[in-house]
């Protein structure tokens, strides 16, 4: 959704308003690869992020009306796709959503290295990363997804989780503490 002009996807949503269904049609194209990504990653299974994604969609079609400001969709939809994958996995019992290998792809250096004892101890590097985020609690976890994976802001982060910027900054700065915890004893 970083790419998306906002003022464009205000112009849609408010089109939506006026009852054009084929402009909530333009706005669900626009948006559904990062949401259905975002879905896919944080719930690990391609077919329940399938299903979330037609519940964030519903959801925001049903409460549009609710948006006061139509240029802070994506940050609105981010909030219900947070909302939604949390529920969804708190339902299926998960006591923690495990980050998909491809979110950890944007840390990862896509450059050859023609060192084999450098690119090992890369690779184990990378698989200790991993490991240690797939360790985090969710809310510290899904904060280090937002802000690294989806570069967002930490304004947007807040408003994405509907949790005040304080908690994020707290969140985030748990967050690298235990990384950087579980990483020192690796």
């Amino acid at each position: 959704m970083n790419d998306l002009n906002h003022g464009n996807l205000a112009a849609l949503v408010t089109q939506t308003l006026s009852g054009d269904m084929s402009a909530f049609s333009e706005v669900y194209t626009l948006t559904y690869d990062k949401v259905y990504n975002y879905c896919r990653h944080y719930l690990r299974d391609s077919f329940v992020a399938q299903d979330a994604v037609q519940e964030i969609y519903i959801l925001a079609l049903k409460n549009l009306n609710k948006l006061k400001n139509p240029t802070l969709f994506v940050a609105w939809l981010n909030q219900i796709s947070f909302h939604v994958c949390y529920d969804m996995s708190q339902k299926r019992n998960a006591d923690y959503a495990l980050v998909d290998d491809e979110i950890l792809e944007t840390f990862y250096d896509t450059h050859p290295d023609s060192d084999p004892a450098g690119k090992a101890l890369k690779a184990s590097e990378q698989a200790s990363l991993r490991d240690a985020i797939n360790t985090l609690p969710p809310l510290q976890r899904s904060v280090i997804t937002l802000r690294f994976y989806n570069n967002l802001k930490l304004d947007d982060i807040a408003d994405a989780m509907d949790i005040s910027l304080s908690s994020v900054k707290r969140y985030l700065e748990q967050a690298k503490q235990l990384l950087k915890q579980t990483l020192s004893n690796s």
